[in-house]
């Protein structure tokens, strides 16, 4: 029976806190797709998310064991470590959900935990190794992979399914959509959930309630997963509007490609231990939907803030974390401060949210995103294909549109053929 120290329950529960900000901030990866085309009415989506990551968090415990016992030296790591590891993590995934930015709640993780290890035990502590075969290089590739996979499969669908009947095949995909929504939330379990269970574990060991190289335990395994589920529940509703609406417009049939694609690069890196970037894959399967369909485009302004999010989420979670390490290295009463100073900032950070809600009544409402110069010019050229379905044509053509049904140059209406009905 483990035995536990006040820092160490502080620990778990902070990495509980951890999982369920991972588990909001993630939703949009199973569901954004979903809930933007239609498929699913948003409430029946997070709920269908949230079991479906329960489920998952009990698949396999590799990734766990990555962190838990590759990562960092187990064997020179204090709870507090930990404990300064998780409010970098959790600053930073409350600072990009506001801001409506799909970060990666991964990589905040190993960046808070790599800088607070660094700076309790110096950079020999971390294994480089496996940050970059398990960690990096997945990064770079996993996003390219499902792109590319989510683009081919795009144009394979319409290039087989141009001569169908147009509400047929939006039912088909429509299921289709569901179907690998659930189980991109499977496998969002079986990495993601793990996460946590991984930090739980180490802290475990690092204040001796278990013996080194240790499984998590059945109760860490739970309480991870039902924490991770209770976060998708609550609905990121800002990063499902910027997935699922602000990078590109989908139809069915791009959002099941998408999803599929996501589902088997996570899973398979799931069963590898990889330490996968949940977010990264789905956006870069997002976009390589987008561009699948001809006359579909990405918006690229959206696309480099994503970018930009995701090279600087390891070092600014390892610098907060470093800090907050610094700090709890001072005593108990230096714990006490960082502690104040997690719970004021999330308040904080809450606050300015109340600005401007966004929920599940209004998720799906069109952005004000500017379609950006190279967005703009695609759209200009290349037509989309007979018999596709168009949302809204003023989504589908914001350069073009002064209004539902309306285009800005009488003379370019002439010829078109009218939208087909909305999905």
């Amino acid at each position: 029976m483990e035995s536990f120290s006040l820092i160490l329950a502080i620990v778990v529960v902070t990495a509980l806190a951890f999982d369920f900000t991972n588990g909001f901030h993630d939703t949009a990866n199973a569901m954004a797709t979903t809930i933007s085309t239609g498929a699913l009415k948003p409430k029946i989506a997070v709920t269908m998310s949230a079991a479906l990551n329960l489920v998952g968090a009990f698949l396999s415990v590799e990734v766990a064991n990555t962190i838990s016992k590759g990562l960092v030296d187990e064997t020179g790591i204090r709870p507090e470590v930990i404990f300064a590891a998780l409010v970098g993590a959790i600053l930073w995934n409350l600072l990009t959900w506001l801001v409506g930015l799909p970060s990666s709640s991964s990589h905040a993780l190993m960046g808070g935990l790599i800088g607070a290890t660094v700076a309790s035990a110096g950079f020999g502590a971390v294994h480089g190794e496996v940050l970059v075969t398990k960690v990096l290089l997945p990064a770079v590739a996993a996003p390219i992979v499902a792109g590319l996979a989510a683009m081919l499969a795009t144009r394979f669908s319409y290039g087989i399914g141009g001569k169908a009947e147009a509400e047929a095949t939006r039912k088909g995909y429509r299921a289709g959509q569901i179907a690998s929504a659930g189980l991109v939330s499977l496998a969002h379990g079986t990495n993601d959930a793990q996460k946590t269970m991984g930090i739980i574990t180490l802290a475990l060991i690092a204040g001796g309630a278990i013996s080194p190289g240790s499984n998590p335990p059945t109760w860490v395994i739970l309480s991870a997963g039902l924490a991770i589920a209770l976060g998708t529940y609550i609905g990121g509703w800002r990063i499902i509007r910027t997935m699922g609406k602000g990078l590109t417009d989908l139809e069915p049939r791009q959002g099941f490609a998408a999803q599929t694609s996501a589902a088997t690069a996570i899973l398979a890196s799931s069963h590898l231990g990889f330490s996968l970037s949940t977010t990264h894959v789905v956006s870069g399967s997002v976009m390589g939907a987008g561009l699948g369909r001809k006359g579909g485009v990405v918006r690229w302004s959206t696309a480099t803030r994503m970018f930009v999010a995701w090279a600087l989420t390891l070092p600014a979670a390892a610098l907060v974390g470093a800090g907050a390490e610094s700090v709890t290295d001072l005593g108990d009463w230096g714990t006490a401060v960082v502690a104040v100073f997690l719970v004021s900032a999330s308040a904080a950070i809450w606050k300015l949210s109340r600005r401007e809600v966004v929920d599940h009544t209004n998720v799906v409402a069109e952005t004000e995103e500017p379609a950006g110069v190279v967005t703009t010019a695609i759209a200009a050229v290349i037509p989309p294909p007979a018999g596709t379905v168009a949302e809204d044509p003023a989504v589908a053509f914001p350069h073009q549109s002064t209004g539902p049904g309306r285009v800005a140059d009488p003379a370019s209406a002439a010829p078109a053929t009218p939208p087909a009905a909305t999905v």
